[in-house]
């Protein structure tokens, strides 16, 4: 037997006592698992206990051309070219369903592995998924060209499907992420390797238990685990896939769009970082403009693509709203800490190099100048923790300011008036969201009409629809993500001109 074939995992937190998962860790090509061509492996590390968890089959090169070969007979037969729509959508209702009777244990894989905590894995990461495929599963029967007026001959277009496609997903919502790319992708008529990220590969390769038995014929859906450079460049620079899916970084981002130019010019969709504005008016409750920036920057320990980094704050409130903000992030060190803990509001960050990276930025904000008025350390003895921190006196040009940090760290920035506001705000390369805070209905639409970003929220935070398109203006990305926008993205127009003429 396979040393690879399954893993038992035992929960040590006093919460989550007695529960066990089950899950393979092999390469998932074919329907099957296998070990990888090398025979190498890579450690899974528990962020918040620091200890292994499960040793990964480590796919590259040689696996991905297997995978593809796969992919590609079942694109042009079973699934592709012969399967129809009904069929494709039950499968996907098939497998939602069978993801929602294994709710409990995939959320308690995810929180094992990516350090957030149970209370968000099971009741946002695991219904946002089945919501997602079930939305999909949906648009499988829906997907229409349209006909063109001619005297002399019968016009129309025909949606098709692009082909083979890799997606390569991220680390902060593995499953969630996994779910964005298979939703679209499979009612489209794709078939799709995913390359999940090398910290967080656990509860991607268990839905691969589900998806024989919900009915996916071999080759329609592969997992291969490993690294950016090997595994995932292997599947940018392949030749035979027809479009890849990221969601990541800016840097990263660039690479595959460069290896996607530098092999066959393959369809490339991105979904890249952020460093989002918060705009605070003066007339804004307060108590609830602190709620909104408090969930908005130190949900998921920051990291969030979308998270409310940025937050700028009329001056006649700033140091009201200041104060407020630190007692809130203050207080909820004290919920910092193990993530199947009822009371936890923050878990760990996801790894080594990214607590380390985070600690290096506040260090840096701290050097160029800023005030820091909550957090600033570490939290806990053990595990990836870190306290929600604020700095205050941001200013523009600091790298705190500028640069994605993806962590539990807020810069609070006072503006003058609206046009201060809105230019402020747009002083960033990317712009992927945004969010306003006002009692103002003009100054809410003329700020959300005048920031360039993809999504903007007016007195809210991190809403997101299945049905509403998601992505990013400048660096933030290209193409959309969610609604029947992301659909497009998956499938090629064909232009059909039929001369009926005697």
């Amino acid at each position: 037997m396979s040393p690879f074939l399954k893993l038992k995992l035992t929960l040590t937190s006093e919460w989550g006592a007695g529960v066990k998962v089950t899950l393979r860790t092999q390469l998932f090509i074919g329907n099957e698992f296998v070990d990888a061509e090398s025979g190498k492996t890579f450690e899974v590390v528990n962020p918040a206990t620091e200890e292994t968890l499960a040793m990964v089959a480590e796919g590259d090169k040689a696996d991905v051309e297997k995978a593809v070969s796969k992919a590609r007979k079942a694109f042009e037969t079973e699934w592709g070219n012969e399967a129809s729509p009904a069929f494709r959508a039950k499968c996907m209702n098939k497998l939602a369903a069978i993801l929602e009777e294994h709710k409990d244990e995939m959320a308690t894989i995810e929180t094992l592995d990516n350090g957030k905590p149970y209370a968000e894995t099971s009741n946002a990461d695991l219904p946002l998924a089945i919501s997602h495929l079930r939305y999909y599963a949906g648009w499988a029967d829906k997907i229409t060209g349209q006909t063109f007026a001619d005297n002399d001959q019968f016009v129309y277009t025909r949606k098709e499907p692009v082909g083979v496609v890799a997606a390569v997903i991220p680390w902060n919502f593995p499953l969630l992420m996994c779910a964005w790319k298979l939703g679209p992708c499979l009612a489209a008529g794709c078939c799709i390797i995913v390359k999940p990220a090398e910290q967080t590969p656990l509860s991607v390769l268990r839905l691969m238990d589900f998806v024989k038995e919900a009915g996916f014929p071999s080759g329609v859906i592969q997992v291969i685990p490993g690294y950016g450079p090997t595994a995932g460049g292997a599947l940018a620079e392949h030749m035979d896939i027809d479009k890849i899916a990221f969601t990541g970084s800016v840097t990263v981002g660039k690479i595959i769009l460069a290896a996607s130019a530098k092999s066959n010019l393959k369809k490339v969709t991105l979904e890249l970082g952020g460093k989002s504005p918060l705009v605070v008016f003066e007339d804004a409750d307060l108590d609830e403009a602190v709620d909104i920036s408090h969930m908005g920057i130190f949900f998921n320990q920051g990291e969030v693509c979308t998270a409310a980094s940025r937050c700028f704050v009329h001056e006649s409130v700033y140091d009201a709203f200041l104060e407020k903000a630190a007692a809130k992030a203050t207080a909820r060190a004290d919920a910092v800490g193990d993530p199947f803990a009822e009371a936890t509001a923050q878990g760990a960050q996801v790894s080594s190099e990214q607590f380390d990276t985070i600690m290096k930025y506040i260090d840096i904000g701290k050097k160029e100048g800023a005030k820091l008025v909550a957090g600033g350390g570490r939290a806990q003895n053990k595990g990836y923790f870190v306290q929600p921190t604020i700095f205050a006196d941001v200013q523009a040009g600091m790298k705190i300011h500028d640069e994605e940090i993806f962590g539990p760290v807020l810069s609070v920035i006072k503006f003058t008036d609206l046009d201060d506001a809105i230019k402020k705000s747009n002083n960033s390369t990317y712009g992927l969201a945004a969010a306003v805070v006002t009692k103002d209905i003009n100054k809410a639409l003329k700020v959300a009409h005048s920031v360039k970003a993809g999504t903007v929220w007016v007195n809210t935070y991190h809403q997101y629809l299945d049905h509403v398109p998601f992505g990013g203006f400048k660096q933030s990305g290209l193409g959309r993500e969610k609604g029947y926008d992301a659909i497009e993205n998956y499938l090629e127009v064909k232009s059909v001109y039929v001369n009926y003429k005697k």
